[in-house]
């Protein structure tokens, strides 16, 4: 019987130091073969704005689901890297995700000129189903050669003008005023058109220059206007819709494609929940930046009419037979096709 309980207690014993000293893991936990990394991503808006919020919910996904293996870091307000440089650290792999405004890239392929076309998405879901498209797609995978991935466009919304000089309620009231735009051939154009001038200043430092009056004003989305609090120093807000903030998450492609299968899959999870909560806070957040912005009441608003509308879209029409070469009747095609027209 001694003999039995020996032999009973050698073999379980056996059996316990075997199972420590295994390569194998004792269960099937998730994050066990998850490398450990600090991922970096920058961008160069507030954190009341979409953008932010879906960086928030990609961080908080990828943490989560990597046991902490993975840590985001997050920096918001070009506090890393603003609108001049960013692109060129995240070629160099200093940060591994932005998240910029699609016609930043207008000068690496005239097509990210997209978003600047006057009046062709009515909303988020049209511009959405453009990106996503396969003619979208292939925009966004235009830059590999600098080694640059687009994966998913996040849509921050119809633009908006302000000034300080006077209402614009017709394509006659720009003429003589200068815009600060973000730069690209199809803005350039749009306010040559109008009678306007225009200038490319980086995000970070728009609410110094109209405050000082470098530009007479400026466009953009409700949510980075009361966010960037540019209603303090613009007298007059236009309500326009008639071109786009959209951004797309840009990754390293060296980054990208060196990660273990394992860890891509979390990191592909966690960009598909930001890109849900993105695309959701954009309708959100602009809705809520609109009300707050008249609540404040430091600036007249002017909402056109439909009639109104019209007129500045006939008087914007000939942009499009303009740059039609340069960007693409396939993409003119494509984006007409999303907006259903």
């Amino acid at each position: 019987m001694k003999k039995f309980a020996l032999s009973l207690f050698l073999l379980t014993s056996s059996a316990f130091l075997a199972a420590c000293g295994s390569d194998e893991p004792a269960s099937g936990g998730g994050a066990d073969g998850v490398e450990e990394m600090t991922i970096k991503f920058s961008h160069v808006v507030a954190e009341n704005t979409p953008k932010h919020q879906g960086a928030l919910a990609m961080k908080e996904y990828i943490e989560s689901e990597s046991g902490g293996k993975i840590e985001v870091e997050i920096y918001p307000n070009s506090s890393l890297f603003g609108d001049q440089d960013e692109y060129q650290n995240l070629v160099s792999n200093n940060v591994q995700f932005i998240a910029p405004d699609l016609t930043k890239f207008v000068g690496n392929n005239p097509q990210f000129n997209v978003p600047a076309l006057p009046f062709m998405f009515e909303n988020d879901e049209e511009a959405i189903a453009f990106w996503d498209g396969e003619k979208g797609q292939e925009i966004l995978s235009s830059l590999e050669g600098d080694g640059v991935l687009g994966l998913k466009m996040w849509p921050n919304g119809g633009k908006h003008l302000t000034n300080n000089e006077r209402p614009i309620e017709s394509p006659d009231d720009l003429k003589g005023l200068k815009f600060r735009t973000q730069g690209g051939q199809v803005l350039e154009a749009l306010y040559s058109e109008l009678g306007a001038g225009s200038e490319s200043i980086p995000f970070s430092e728009l609410y110094t220059a109209l405050d000082q009056g470098v530009v007479d004003g400026q466009e953009n989305t409700f949510s980075n206007i009361e966010s960037k609090k540019f209603d303090e120093v613009q007298k007059y807000m236009t309500v326009m819709n008639h071109t786009r903030v959209d951004y797309a998450v840009f990754t390293n492609t060296e980054f990208w494609e060196g990660m273990n299968a394992e860890t891509k899959e979390i990191v592909e999870a966690g960009l598909e929940e930001g890109t849900k909560v993105a695309r959701e806070e954009a309708i959100n957040l602009n809705k809520e930046a609109y009300d707050l912005i008249k609540e404040r009441g430091e600036t007249e608003i002017t909402e056109l009419t439909p009639e109104q509308i019209e007129e500045f879209r006939t008087a914007l029409e000939p942009i499009y037979d303009e740059f039609e070469d340069e960007i693409g009747a396939d993409v003119y095609e494509a984006a007409r096709a999303a907006a259903g027209q």
